[in-house]
């Protein structure tokens, strides 16, 4: 929207294993130092019971971890999207 550009280090966990405030630290650190033109926006992703994936963008504030937004998804089959419902997500996009 605004025509900045991004770099965006994911964390992907499943199961009972947690998002680490090190892991992102790093991942923060190392996209200043390669990437020093870009905005970071960390994303993790963490997979949950039923299909479902949880995402996050997350930032690091005071040494704790802190979710900026937090979305879910479930992941479906192709053969289980109709063409109305690719229509309706269609419709749902934003325009460029």
């Amino acid at each position: 929207k605004s025509g900045a550009q991004f770099i965006l280090p994911v964390q992907a966990k499943g199961g009972r294993d947690h998002i680490g405030r090190i892991q992102l630290e790093q991942d923060i650190v190392c996209c200043a130092a390669r990437f020093p033109d870009l905005v970071c926006r960390p994303i993790a992703a963490q997979f949950m019971a039923d299909d479902v994936i949880a995402m996050f963008e997350l930032t690091v504030e005071k040494e704790r971890v802190r979710i900026l937004e937090e979305r879910h998804y479930k992941l479906v089959a192709a053969s289980d999207i109709s063409s109305e419902d690719l229509e309706t997500m269609r419709k749902g996009l934003p325009r460029a």
